[in-house]
């Protein structure tokens, strides 16, 4: 193998891998910002029932509503769970590296 392609392939491998916490971070915060953004949409709405589809959340979101407070517990919710799936999504995806490195 030439030296220029084995450099370029180690550096293709430095670079495919994903920083598990800023994924988090940013999967997070753009989780809570959404949920609340979409609940203070609804919320300053109105109407006789906002929100019936998004109010479904509260199955899974305890304490969850369509109103103000709900707004910012499904923050709270929002952050919880899209940086938790951002973390799971960074690291499956840092093990598949790993794997295709050996």
């Amino acid at each position: 193998m030439k030296p220029q392609a084995k450099q370029t392939e180690e550096v293709s491998r430095t670079l495919a891998r994903i920083k598990a916490d800023a994924l988090a971070l940013v999967c997070g915060l753009i989780g809570g910002l959404g949920l609340f953004v979409m609940t203070v949409w609804l919320v300053l709405k109105g109407g006789p029932q906002p929100g019936q589809h998004l109010q479904l959340l509260s199955q899974y979101f305890i304490g969850y509503t369509v109103t103000w407070p709900g707004a910012f517990v499904g923050l709270l919710y929002g952050i919880v769970a899209g940086g938790t799936i951002g973390w799971a999504i960074g690291m499956i995806y840092n093990k598949l590296v790993n794997i295709r490195k050996s």
